[in-house]
């Protein structure tokens, strides 16, 4: 918006640029003074304040260039830039002249905050968007701020979307502000909205355990178990597409029981949840209850220190078949459970149980594990795994087997070794041999022994190998070579 001066001068000839002065901020309904001068004019002027051209603000009326002081109304359409116009009556041959444009900041103060749920429902499920706007009914040049639960949250403007998680549930408030000059602070806050993000169930697992009640009636126990969810939760047991058994529970988890037969296969069964947005689903299980076979059997492995000592022990014990095992394990005949002075015993349901043992003159002794169906009173027979008698100074012993490898190994070597001698022995002496056998054949005819004798001397060294008379005869011949003449 524009709003300037308008200054009309009698009988002037010269018309300067008017002067505007006056606050930049104004708060709405206060009344402020703007005063707009020429210090260049003719007598008798008048000075006129309008806001767009076509409406008048203020007008004034100078006959002596004293400055026009003209008093305002603040309104929130004053917000814009304002101008002062002087002008010379009754002389359209003086053109009018304007000053510099002078921006008014109209503040006004705030009422009405309101939260509005842009995005409609107040309680939803996650993955939603939920978009919240806060609305005014007065004030202008606002900051905002949202608050969840009486905590900062959200980013500070009018309108905020954003995908909640159930974290993000809780009362918002949105609180508006403005100021006067850095002196005076206007806020306004709205009422609390209360906005409920629900979790969606996430997929159950699905295990079960078996009671015996009876002396043959048996029942699995089923349990169905979400790890997230908001409550209630309806929870299904389907066994293939046969709907066994449903129910709603205010928990992430339930439990059905179907009765079984031991050693049949009953079937698949398969865990549904459903809490009001999509139904999950558990992985397909077999429900089959089988009764423990042995044998069972123990194995170790072990850690050591740094005198390479074994200062650890791990002892598993597992047997080869069954479906809901109960182990125990034993020292010297008694019982060892939970934890100990110097064991610990970890059960990995189904599978095996460990036995974790520090090495040390209290772990010295003989020890065994037994299987027994879980669902079977304690007082079953059980199905008992070898004995195994260990302490410190045995688990450091090196066994037989790793003193016999060691030991066949260095012997391989020592023969090994003594081979490559004897053939490079052998290869260098037939290769003297064939050398003294080329040096003979070219130079027969200098030696005193007949032809006949040197080849069966030869024939000999070579076939009964004689090196010291091989070696002389050498010797022998290299000396009549050296002393025979030409």
């Amino acid at each position: 918006m524009f709003a300037f001066f308008v200054v009309v001068l009698l009988g002037a000839n010269v018309l300067g640029r008017p002067e505007l002065d006056g606050p930049s901020v104004a708060l709405l309904g206060d009344i402020v003074d703007f005063q707009c001068e020429v210090l260049i004019y003719p007598e008798d002027e008048n000075i006129q304040l309008e806001g767009d051209r076509s409406k008048v603000l203020a007008e004034y009326t100078s006959m002596s260039g004293e400055m026009a002081v003209m008093p305002l109304l603040i309104i929130s359409l004053h917000e814009g830039y304002l101008e002062c116009e002087a002008s010379v009556l009754n002389d359209s041959r003086i053109q009018p002249t304007v000053s510099y444009r002078h921006y008014l900041q109209v503040i006004g103060e705030l009422d009405g905050a309101e939260v509005v749920v842009q995005s409609g429902a107040v309680e939803f499920f996650e993955g939603k968007t939920l978009k919240l706007l806060c609305n005014l009914t007065a004030g202008n040049h606002v900051s905002y701020s949202w608050l969840l639960n009486g905590q900062p949250h959200v980013p500070e403007i009018s309108c905020v979307t954003f995908r909640p998680t159930s974290q993000d549930s809780g009362s918002y408030m949105c609180v508006a502000t403005n100021q006067f000059n850095m002196t005076r602070i206007f806020t306004s806050n709205s009422s609390e909205v209360l906005i409920t993000v629900k979790d969606v169930v996430s997929n159950p697992d699905i295990s079960f355990t078996v009671l015996k009640e009876a002396t043959d009636l048996y029942y699995a126990v089923v349990t169905c178990q979400s790890t997230k969810g908001t409550p209630p939760i309806t929870f299904s047991l389907y066994n293939i597409r046969e709907l066994v058994e449903n129910m709603t529970v205010n928990e992430l988890s339930a439990e059905f029981a179907v009765q079984v037969v031991l050693g049949q296969h009953l079937g698949w069964i398969q865990c549904q949840a459903y809490n009001g947005d999509q139904t999950a689903y558990s992985e397909w299980k077999a429900l089959e209850v089988v009764p423990v076979q042995g044998p069972v059997t123990m194995h170790y492995d072990y850690d050591v220190g740094e005198d390479f000592a074994v200062i650890g022990l791990r002892i598993y014990c597992k047997v080869a078949k069954g479906s809901h095992p109960r182990y125990q394990w034993f020292l010297n005949e008694t019982l060892l459970e939970g934890r100990g002075t110097f064991y610990v015993v970890v059960d990995q349901p189904q599978q095996q149980s460990i036995l974790l043992i520090s090495v040390g003159r209290s772990s010295a002794g003989t020890y065994h594990c037994e299987a027994s169906d879980s669902f079977e009173s304690l007082d079953t027979a059980a199905l008992r795994s070898k004995k195994w008698y260990l302490d410190k100074e045995v688990l450091n012993r090196l066994p037989i087997s790793v003193v016999a490898a060691v030991f066949g190994c260095f012997s391989f070597l020592v023969s090994l070794v003594s081979i490559c001698c004897c053939v490079g022995v052998v290869f260098r002496f037939a290769l003297v041999l064939i050398l003294l056998i080329s040096i003979l054949r070219g130079a027969r005819e200098e030696f005193f022994y007949p032809n006949e004798d040197i080849e069966k001397l030869i024939c000999h060294c070579t076939v009964h190998s004689f090196p010291g008379l091989c070696f002389s005869f050498a010797t022998h011949c290299f000396c009549a070579l050296v002393t025979s003449k030409p």
